[in-house]
C-alpha cells in the first residue's frame, strides 16, 4: 500500500471550502438576481385614519388600532363606486377580485354590512355571464389588457365572501354563475386544468392556488342554495364539491403542496409515502378554518408549511419554489395568523399579528412585503393584508362561520 503523507488530513478540508465558496457564490448571484425590494409608497394621500376602538368588534384590545388603521385604509382603497383597489399606486391600483372578496369577507366579519355590500355590488357588475373571471379590474369595471389570463379562483372567493356576508339572495346571479363555471371547470378526473392563482403567473400543472378557493367557494354556494330553499342547485353543487374533495385528496394529498407531487417516495410497509416535488404553499391555510371544517391531516401540512416558509425576519414567503430572496410577503403570514386563530393556535396567532403590527410603516399602513433588513417594501397599504389582519384578529376573540 502506497503511503498518501498528509493529503489525507487536507482534502476534505480543501473539498469543504470549495462547497461553501460555490454557496457563497450562489447565495450572492441570487441577491443580484433578486434585489432588495424596497417601499413604493406610504399611506393613501390626503386620508388619515378616522375609525374608533368602538368599531372593531371582535378585534380585541391588543391589536385594535392596527386594526382601526386597516379598516381605515380599506375605506380610503374602496372608490365611491365600490371599487375596492388593491392599492392605492401604479399596478396595484386595480380591482383584484380575489382581494374585493377578502374585504367584503372582513367588513362583514365585523358587522359592517353596507360597506361590505359596496364591495359585492361592484364585483356583481363585473361578473362573467359564462367563463372566468378577468385577473383584475380598472376602478370603472373594464378588462384591463396586460396579457394575464382569466384566474378561476376568483369563482371560488366571491361565492365564500357573498355567504359571508349573507348575501346570497340578493346577489344569486353572481352566486350561481360562479358555482356552475366551476361544476363546468371539472374534467372526468374530479380536478378543474390549471389556471393562474395568487402567484399571478402562466401554470402549466393545476396548483392548490386554484383548488383550494375552488373548495370553499362549492361549500359556501352549497349553504347559499340550501338557505335559499333551492334544493336543485344545491344538489348539483354537492356533487360537485364531493366530488372535487375527493381527488383533492388523492392528488394532493397528505401533504397538499402547491401542485401534485411529481414521485412518491415510499421509505418501508407501514410508513406514510412522502411526495416529493410540489413543494409548500401558503394557501394550505385555505383547506382548513375558518374556510373548511378542520381536519388533522390537513393541520398537520398547515403547521409543517407555516415552518418550511418561515423567513429569517419572522414573517413567510408564499412557497417553497418562489423565488429564494429571504422576503416575507405580509398576505401569507396574515393567511397562517387567520388559521392560527381559526384553529384555536392562539399563541402563533398572536405571535404573526404581532409580526404584522411591528413590520407597519411610519404611517400606519400594512405593507405587502418585509424585506431582508427588516423594511415594509412593496405598496402600503395593501387590501389583501389589511383584509385579512382584520379577519385574523376577529377571529381571536370571536369564531369566525365556516361554509
Amino acid at each position: 500500500m502506497r503511503d498518501s503523507g498528509g493529503r489525507g488530513r487536507w482534502y476534505p478540508a480543501v473539498v469543504i471550502a470549495l462547497l461553501l465558496a460555490i454557496l457563497a457564490a450562489g447565495a450572492a448571484n441570487n441577491l443580484v438576481r433578486n434585489p432588495q425590494p424596497r417601499l413604493v409608497a406610504d399611506g393613501v394621500p390626503g386620508h388619515a385614519t378616522a375609525h374608533t376602538a368602538s368599531s372593531l368588534g371582535g378585534g380585541g384590545e391588543r391589536y385594535a388600532e392596527m386594526v382601526q388603521h386597516a379598516l381605515a385604509d380599506l375605506s380610503a382603497l374602496t372608490l365611491p363606486n365600490g371599487a375596492t383597489l388593491a392599492g392605492w399606486d401604479g399596478p396595484w391600483r386595480y380591482v383584484w377580485p380575489r382581494d374585493a372578496s377578502f374585504v367584503a369577507a372582513a367588513h362583514c366579519a365585523i358587522g359592517q354590512y353596507d360597506e361590505a355590500h359596496k364591495v359585492l355590488a361592484f364585483l356583481d357588475t363585473v361578473r362573467p355571464a359564462t367563463g372566468r373571471w378577468e385577473a383584475r379590474y380598472t376602478e370603472t369595471g373594464a378588462h384591463v389588457p396586460d396579457g394575464r389570463e382569466p384566474q378561476l379562483d376568483a369563482s371560488g372567493w366571491v361565492l365564500w365572501a357573498t355567504w359571508m356576508c349573507r348575501s346570497g339572495n340578493q346577489y344569486w346571479d353572481l352566486v350561481k354563475e360562479s358555482a356552475d363555471q366551476i361544476v363546468r371547470e371539472l374534467t372526468s378526473d374530479g380536478l378543474p386544468n390549471p389556471s393562474p392563482d395568487y402567484w399571478e403567473r402562466s401554470e402549466k400543472q393545476l396548483t392548490l392556488g386554484t383548488v383550494a378557493p375552488l373548495l370553499t367557494g362549492l361549500r359556501s354556494a352549497v349553504r347559499i342554495a340550501t338557505e335559499q330553499d333551492r334544493p336543485a342547485d344545491a344538489t348539483r353543487w354537492r356533487a360537485a364539491l364531493q366530488k372535487l374533495s375527493q381527488a383533492t385528496d388523492q392528488v394532493f394529498g397528505p401533504e397538499y403542496p402547491r401542485s401534485p407531487a411529481k414521485a412518491v417516495s415510499f421509505v418501508e410497509p407501514g410508513v406514510e409515502p412522502v411526495g416529493v416535488g410540489g413543494g409548500a404553499d401558503a394557501i394550505v391555510t385555505v383547506l382548513g378554518p375558518p374556510f373548511a371544517p378542520a381536519r388533522p391531516v390537513v393541520s398537520t401540512a398547515i403547521d409543517r408549511a407555516h415552518a418550511v416558509l418561515t423567513q429569517p425576519n419572522g414573517g413567510v414567503t408564499p412557497g417553497e419554489s418562489w423565488r429564494a430572496d429571504g422576503v416575507s410577503w405580509t398576505p401569507q403570514t396574515a393567511l397562517f395568523a387567520l388559521s392560527a386563530a381559526a384553529r384555536g393556535d392562539h399563541a402563533r396567532a398572536e405571535q404573526l399579528l404581532s409580526w404584522l403590527d411591528r413590520n407597519r410603516t411610519r404611517s400606519g399602513a400594512l405593507p405587502e412585503k418585509v424585506n431582508r433588513d427588516d423594511e415594509p417594501a412593496g405598496e402600503a397599504p395593501l387590501a389583501w393584508t389589511s383584509a385579512l389582519v382584520i379577519l385574523a384578529a376577529t377571529a381571536l376573540q370571536n369564531p369566525l362561520p365556516i361554509p
